[in-house]
């Protein structure tokens, strides 16, 4: 019997397998380094495109949570240390993932801030939204950043300036 997160995870480990592969290229001299002043560093950009899935696991197995306080990112302080980041975070949203049946998932998540209801929606639809799109879009801005550094990129939907799958 298909349960609705199956296609979930199937997606996790296919993106997080290009995950790895962005992370790979990670310049270790370079996690200090921002585009802009207002950006977040290298280090801490790439630990958190490396953490996301775990960290919003957590996050989505209550009920309610409120929203954590950002303040300053952490920063990876050594390159290798993304990809063991990485796995241990895909670890355990796929350890969330599938204990979860069809009933949680459809069951609504709520997001507070200082007791205001920021977000009431389904939690498959927040595992969809926060967990995979929101990791996708600081993937996409990791590739910028190395793309300025001039570090090749690799393919992630296709071929990229310096990497092509089809070839």
């Amino acid at each position: 019997m298909t349960r609705m997160t199956d296609p979930i995870l199937a997606e996790l480990d296919q993106e997080a397998a290009t995950t790895r592969r962005v992370l790979e290229r990670v310049p270790g001299d370079k996690l200090g380094w921002k585009p802009h002043p207002k950006s977040m560093s290298l280090g801490q950009l790439a630990l958190h495109v490396a953490t996301t899935p775990g960290q919003v696991a957590g996050l989505v197995s209550k009920k309610e949570a409120e929203v954590p306080e950002f303040g300053e990112y952490p920063a990876a302080t050594i390159a290798a240390d993304l990809l063991r980041a990485l796995d241990q975070s895909v670890a355990n949203a796929k350890q969330f993932l599938n204990g979860l049946d069809d009933r949680s998932a459809t069951s609504t998540f709520t997001l507070t801030r200082k007791g205001k209801v920021l977000l009431a929606a389904p939690r498959i639809g927040v595992i969809r939204s926060i967990m995979l799109n929101h990791w996708y879009h600081h993937r996409g801005q990791l590739s910028v950043y190395l793309r300025l550094l001039n570090v090749p990129v690799p393919s992630i939907y296709g071929p990229s300036a310096d990497e092509n799958p089809f070839v």
